[in-house]
């Protein structure tokens, strides 16, 4: 009989063998697709990814194949009767697709947010320039939205093949328009919680619901189970980001890859900010007086209003709203129907997201 992807995982993955799993599963699909675009590019894509530095010498770094995990993940809850290949198939070319999304919207964020460090060392525009940084980001997604199989083909699950590059295209969709609402934000003085909220459901959780959608269709999920499987993607999302945006202003600079206070420094309109900014107590309207001076803030300046974004209750919210939506993901998952013991994996993944220092 023939095995299903599910059954070579044991039946409580840990997170951290799923992440494991997923870059080595991934990775050689990913390079292999990037090793047909053009030198120039490919070499801007490689020292993004961490496989090679400037130079072009191997090196040991990259991304934490988070996307693709879920991808695996969701597929292995499924149990399905399609032999592995067919399903491995769906979840190689899932899996590398959406971290080339993924990557292309790094590349691009950090040229529109002038971020100068990525993955403890440069941000690949301060290395190549920022037009190459933009091409290979461009690059990047075309080869994402092609590297999935078409309606015809019979190589993966029907539902996948029919599906999947509509399932991608409108994540992009709500990832652009996230990201434009983040750039919005940077030109306004107030913004409220609910369209702080909306825009990190676009940038951030739009993926990952993906992600996981992506893996339902490579398991052959029923449309109700892939609905519950991608709305607990989408609660992570949102508790992904919750986490980044604390780490922005708290996290250690040495785990983080990113400079102490870079958020606060650029004024960014992170969750933790718009909800000290609406608390309306004394620290609310000092952090407030402090974005709004027009010069630069000096490194006490930046230690003062992480001070009061806490002060204002602002990292409290993050933190109980974090563990709300962690709550609403794994309901959305009991929803699914699926026994308990395959949905460890997603479960462990979820749990080391929403706790993570990195």
């Amino acid at each position: 009989m023939s095995a299903s992807v599910s059954r070579p995982l044991p039946h409580a993955p840990s997170a951290r063998s799923l992440l494991e799993r997923s870059r080595t599963l991934i990775e050689p699909g990913y390079r292999g697709a990037v090793d047909l675009l053009p030198s120039p590019v490919r070499r801007v894509i490689g020292y993004h990814a961490g496989w090679w530095d400037a130079d072009g010498h191997a090196a040991d770094g990259g991304g934490k194949a988070i996307r693709p995990a879920l991808v695996l993940a969701a597929a292995s809850t499924l149990g399905t009767r399609a032999p592995e290949t067919v399903v491995t198939a769906a979840v190689t070319a899932a899996g590398v697709a959406v971290e080339m999304v993924h990557d292309f919207s790094l590349l691009h964020d950090d040229v529109m947010d002038r971020d100068t460090t990525r993955r403890h060392r440069p941000a690949a525009w301060t290395v190549f320039g920022t037009g190459q940084a933009i091409v290979a980001g461009d690059l990047l997604l075309a080869t994402a939205l092609g590297h999935l199989p078409g309606a015809a083909s019979g190589d993966v699950p029907a539902p996948f093949a029919r599906d999947a590059r509509a399932v991608l295209s409108d994540a992009v969709v709500r990832l652009c328009a996230g990201q434009s609402l983040d750039l919005r934000f940077e030109q306004r003085s107030r913004v409220t919680l609910d369209e702080c909220l909306k825009m990190s459901d676009g940038k951030t959780a739009a993926l990952l619901e993906a992600s996981c959608r992506l893996g339902a269709l490579a398991g052959g999920a029923d449309p109700q189970t892939a609905a519950s499987l991608a709305a607990f993607g989408r609660h992570l999302g949102i508790a992904f980001q919750l986490v980044d945006d604390v780490l922005g202003i708290w996290g250690d600079p040495a785990v983080t890859g990113k400079p102490a206070g870079s958020d606060l420094a650029s004024r960014k309109k992170s969750l933790p900010v718009v909800a000290a900014l609406h608390s309306k107590n004394n620290a609310a309207a000092e952090l407030a007086e402090l974005f709004g001076a027009p010069a630069e803030l000096s490194e006490g300046e930046l230690a003062r209003a992480a001070g009061l974004v806490e002060q204002a209750g602002g990292r409290a919210w993050a933190e109980l709203e974090t563990r709300r939506r962690l709550t609403a993901a794994f309901t959305a998952l009991d929803h699914a129907a699926i026994p308990a013991e395959r949905q460890a994996g997603l479960r462990a993944l979820a749990s080391l997201l929403a706790t993570r220092d990195r």
